[in-house]
């Protein structure tokens, strides 16, 4: 059986950074270069987000972040799982460890942002209790953008 790990990592982890760029080209492949919202790694503010990398038997073989909206909400970013390791429960597994990271940072919202070419992100999220919501940020007045959010449970 395999070991399934999920860490938390520094902005600027190598891991981390081989596991976007695997997403950009996911991404490029379904829409243009325009549409994507990618994170600016130059900017200091990266270093208020949070990432996370999932190994499985020491390989990595998913990542996503959080960065902070405000006080109350946190946007899901770079959340990705390698093509071949889908569909195993891992995805659902770290989106867990995220919601439970905005949790524990007094997070009540989390909100992000897809595109209708990601038919399997969508289904994972509303799975996963996302619901649509409004265009927000830097994606309101974007018409290809499908923004989804969730209200976590508070922990104790």
């Amino acid at each position: 059986m395999s070991k399934l790990t999920i860490l938390k990592v520094e902005s600027d982890h190598v891991d981390l950074h081989d596991l976007i760029h695997r997403l950009d080209e996911d991404l490029l492949e379904r829409y243009p270069a325009d549409q994507i919202y990618l994170v600016d790694f130059s900017n200091s503010k990266v270093k208020n987000m949070v990432f996370a990398v999932v190994y499985v038997d020491e390989k990595p073989v998913a990542c996503g972040g959080l960065r902070p909206i405000d006080a109350e909400e946190m946007e899901l970013k770079r959340f990705y799982v390698d093509s071949s390791y889908r569909r195993q429960g891992i995805a659902i597994s770290l989106l867990s460890f995220l919601e439970e990271e905005a949790s524990k940072r007094g997070i009540i919202r989390i909100k992000l942002e897809t595109g209708a070419a990601q038919p399997e992100a969508i289904a994972l999220y509303t799975k996963q209790g996302y619901e649509p919501i409004e265009r927000f940020g830097e994606y309101e007045h974007d018409e290809n953008s499908l923004c989804y959010g969730k209200k976590l449970s508070l922990s104790l």
